[in-house]
């Protein structure tokens, strides 16, 4: 076959589409989900840790909500991960690509108090709501509104959780 030939052929041919989708498109949303989940991954071990090693005053309390916030993570996560795989690509996160992708990083809890711990969480939630920011922009762009509206829905909940985290430590 000639190069000019192929070159025709390739032209001709029909676009990958998956679910409507282009295969460039889903790409970008599978990599922005991937580095959604990476940050709700250490944030799930994260909370685990406060809940496990709160004290004091705020015991009772705070070591309900982080078990909250934990049982809310691992929901998300799995949704991601479902989502990942409707778009026939399978989630891979080992511990060393979860870390790599993460920009919430780990902390030693010590002695930690229930403010530190509450800023650590206020602080996760702004990186967490950029990420979503990102899958909600590519998900945008690429017209996938089943993705748009899985993000919309975890992105009113963190807002409503950062409004309660922020109103507790004032």
């Amino acid at each position: 076959m000639k190069i000019t030939e192929k070159e025709t052929t390739m032209n001709n041919r029909k676009p990958f589409r998956k679910l409507g989708l282009t295969f460039r498109d889903s790409t970008e949303i599978v990599v922005v989900l991937n580095q959604l989940m990476a940050n709700y991954q250490v944030q799930y071990h994260k909370l685990r840790n406060f809940h496990w090693n709160i004290e004091g005053r705020d015991f009772f309390e705070l070591h309900q909500e982080f078990q909250n916030e934990y049982n809310t993570v691992k929901l998300n996560i799995d949704i991601i991960a479902e989502r990942i795989r409707v778009f026939g690509l399978k989630p891979s996160m080992s511990i060393s690509e979860i870390l790599n992708l993460s920009e919430i990083k780990e902390v030693k809890t010590g002695n930690m108090s229930a403010i530190g711990m509450t800023t650590e969480v206020l602080k996760d939630f702004d990186i967490l709501h950029n990420k979503m920011l990102n899958v909600l922009n590519a998900a945008l762009d690429a017209g996938d509104n089943v993705t748009e509206q899985i993000v919309t829905g975890f992105m009113r909940n963190l807002e409503k959780r950062n409004w309660i985290f922020t109103s507790w430590g004032k």
